[in-house]
Formats: structure tokens, C-alpha cells, sequence
């Protein structure tokens, strides 16, 4: 018997070939110079129960390092050290990076199998605004493929004219005293100065 699912599926039709066929196994010229240009992009990862997490990732361009058409580098900068993403990774090694690149409305996602190393594993310099990693995750790629630029242009993601002020929402100070129901929470400009990758 057919489930709701099921027939939410069926009113979709079958995707072209030519999107099946854009999938390739490996990081071609167009996906390697992609990378090189990226400053952000999103991990995503999954725990070993399925409980799925979605994290953002980023730096100067290039922060994530090609060294073969089937191998990525992804340092790890210290945060808040919640390490959702390493943890599930130490337990359910598969993961994506969808990779953004500002004023081009096409991403590139990138599927493969991950392995957690400490930073010094590594002969590279992954110094990035002077903090070296204090781990890296080598991503075993599997799957690639260009996403169409149609999500990126509907949300008019890098239109200037539709840049959101930052005045119509409330300082992230205001959030984390309001989330956390902790009124010491020091203010923006302290949080902005350094204190930010801790919260």
C-alpha cells in the first residue's frame, strides 16, 4: 500500500539524464577550481543513529585543500567546542560539503567517506587568520556534482539590494543572554572582539 510519501513522490517527475549524468566520481578542474575560490561552505553529518547536523565552515578562499582528485582537507578551527560534527564523524564517517563561492549562484556539493586526524598528520601549513587547526578531516571523495543556481538566485543570496541590515534583528549577545536565560553575557562589542568562537 502506497504511503503519503509515496504519492507526494509521484506527483515529481523523473529527474533528466542530464542531471544524473552531471555526477561524477572524482574532483575534476571545474570542482577543484570551485574549492579554491570557496570561503564557506556547510558539513553536513549524521550520528550513528541518524540524527542528522548541519554546521558552516569557513575561511580565506581555498580553505578547504584539494591534494588529489579523490581527497580533500577540511581544518578545524577552535569554536565552541561542541564538536557535533567530529563526534558524529567518529562514529558515521559519511559526510557532504556543499561549497558556496560569493557572486557565483551555482554550489558544488561533495559526498564521501571521512577520517578525523590531529593537525600535525598533515606536511601542510593550514594556518588560517593565524590559528592553525586542531584537526583536520580528510574527506575520501565519492560523488560530486554542480547544484543549478536556481535556490541561490531565488533567494537573491548575493544581491545587494536585499541585504538584510543588521539592526532588524537583535544583537547575538541578546540572543545567547535570552536563549540561555544568562544575563552576564557580555556585549556585542566584547563578543565581536574575541570572545565569540567560545559561545
Amino acid at each position: 500500500m502506497d504511503t503519503p510519501a509515496d504519492d507526494v513522490l509521484a506527483a515529481y517527475r523523473a529527474a533528466s539524464q542530464r542531471v544524473l549524468d552531471k555526477v561524477i566520481h572524482r574532483l575534476d578542474e571545474h570542482c577543484t577550481a570551485f574549492i579554491g575560490l570557496s570561503p564557506f561552505a556547510t558539513l553536513a553529518t549524521a550520528s550513528a543513529d541518524g540524527w542528522p547536523d548541519v554546521s558552516p565552515r569557513g575561511g580565506d578562499p581555498g580553505f578547504v585543500r584539494v591534494l588529489d582528485e579523490a581527497t580533500l582537507v577540511l581544518p578545524d578551527r577552535q569554536g565552541n567546542n561542541r564538536v557535533d560534527s567530529l563526534k558524529n564523524l567518529a562514529g558515521n564517517p559519511r559526510a557532504a560539503l556543499m561549497f558556496f563561492v560569493p557572486g557565483i549562484d551555482e554550489t558544488l556539493r561533495v559526498y564521501g567517506t571521512a577520517t578525523l586526524l590531529p593537525a600535525d598528520a598533515l606536511d601542510l601549513d593550514l594556518t588560517d587568520f593565524g590559528r592553525a587547526p586542531l584537526s583536520v578531516t580528510v574527506l575520501r571523495v565519492e560523488r560530486a556534482y554542480f547544484q543549478c543556481s536556481k535556490a541561490v538566485m531565488r533567494s537573491g543570496l548575493w544581491d545587494p539590494e536585499r541585504r538584510v541590515e543588521r539592526s532588524v534583528f537583535p544583537p547575538f549577545s541578546q540572543v545567547l543572554r535570552d536563549h540561555c536565560r544568562d544575563a552576564s553575557v557580555p556585549e556585542e562589542s566584547v563578543l565581536r572582539a574575541g570572545l565569540l568562537e567560545e559561545l
